[in-house]
């Protein structure tokens, strides 16, 4: 467990920091509900929630790593469910996708909102199960699996704000 201990400083600062995101993408929602365009409520099932998702399992993630588990068997297990929940919620996340008529995803959007995501919580799913033989190395993957559900948060809050503002409310005032 002292494998662990190291991670203490890059754990509080991901925790803190998809906390405070969390927050901020629920002013941002706010204030696009707003204006809420028709048939947007399968959209932001597809593209909105998993980012709060993301920001979520990086909160979680760093949670957990503090636990004082009774053994690292425990807390691998416990990483593991998370992974595998978070590669079942990503084929949730596709079908919602696929039956949304409101925006067509492109390259990036397919990139950051599936591609991205899928690799992280496979990255996690498996590094937590390779951490009961190689814990020192397979904390190497989690912390990067956790870090990347950040960014990928980060990128798809940008995005949704940046589309709400330069493409529906350029939309608007052209009415």
């Amino acid at each position: 467990m002292a494998d662990l201990n190291a991670w203490d400083s890059f754990y509080v600062i991901l925790g803190s920091a998809a906390g405070a995101l969390i927050g901020l993408q629920f002013v941002v929602m706010t204030l696009i509900a707003e204006r809420p365009q028709v048939g947007t409520g399968d959209a932001v099932s597809a593209f909105g929630t998993p980012t709060i998702v993301h920001f979520g399992c990086s909160l979680l993630i760093s949670a957990l790593i503090r636990v004082p588990w009774p053994d690292l068997l425990t807390g691998a297990l416990t990483g593991g469910v998370v992974g595998v929940c978070g590669l079942i919620y990503m084929t949730i996340t596709v079908m919602r996708m696929r039956r949304q008529d409101a925006y067509g995803p492109d390259w990036e959007d397919l990139t950051f909102h599936v591609f991205l995501p899928v690799v992280a919580y496979g990255v996690l799913t498996l590094s937590s199960l390779a951490a009961i033989g190689h814990t020192g190395e397979a904390m190497f993957g989690v912390g990067g699996a956790t870090l990347l559900l950040l960014f990928v948060g980060i990128h798809n809050a940008w995005d949704s704000v940046a589309y709400q503002v330069f493409v529906v409310r350029r939309q608007d005032m052209e009415k």
